[in-house]
């Protein structure tokens, strides 16, 4: 995250939106993100108040006309504090920001925390991200709350982690997604066995 700026992934995964309409609404221009030069690349950052917006997209303002949504998405844009948006077509709509603008500072919150757990560095695990202080891919533990594994099991096999570092695995991987993930994870199917925090060769 890079001072309030999010990129479209972390934007996706804050609103509830996947990742392709989140690029498709950038490409249509119904939002308009920074561009900024990332070490080689540019990305587009986009602010919370543009994820207000995506977050109601994803509530329903979406099946509104295309003439209303640019309304509304401006409105936020140039107004941050604003609480609610009333747009007319044939007749009066009112849509209320507030509490959304609060999911999504409480999402952000959740963001920073799965960011702040996490820690990838080329000698452990190939660089995978794992729990700070300890051997374990979050990767893995996001992919068996997907098949289903309760969080109760995984903390018994588990017992470094805590129940909110479980939840938040999924988040962190559709916010932090991968780039030349290695074709080889023996790991990834593996029950969980006990793991302590201080597993050996493993530093904070």
């Amino acid at each position: 995250m890079n001072d309030g700026l999010y990129t479209p992934a972390q934007a996706s995964a804050v609103a509830g939106l996947p990742l392709k309409t989140v690029h498709k609404l950038i490409d249509g221009r119904l939002i308009r993100p920074r561009r900024m030069l990332v070490g080689r690349e540019t990305q587009r950052l986009l602010s919370q108040d543009q994820l207000v917006y995506l977050r109601l997209e994803a509530e329903g303002v979406r099946l509104l006309p295309l003439a209303i949504r640019r309304e509304v998405a401006r409105a936020i844009e140039n107004s941050p504090n604003i609480d609610i948006v009333s747009v007319s077509e044939g007749s009066a709509l009112i849509i209320q920001v507030k509490p959304v603008r609060q999911e999504v500072k409480q999402q952000l919150v959740r963001l920073k925390k799965a960011q702040q757990m996490t820690i990838s560095e080329p000698e452990i695990m190939q660089g995978t991200p794992v729990y700070r202080g300890t051997r374990i891919p979050v990767e893995v533990v996001a992919e068996m709350l997907v098949r289903g594994v309760g969080v109760d099991e995984i903390l018994k096999g588990y017992p470094a982690l805590s129940r909110e570092k479980v939840e938040l695995a999924p988040l962190y991987m559709r916010a932090f997604p991968r780039r030349g993930r290695p074709s080889r994870r023996p790991w990834a199917q593996q029950k969980p066995t006990r793991v302590t925090r201080h597993a050996r060769g493993v530093t904070e």
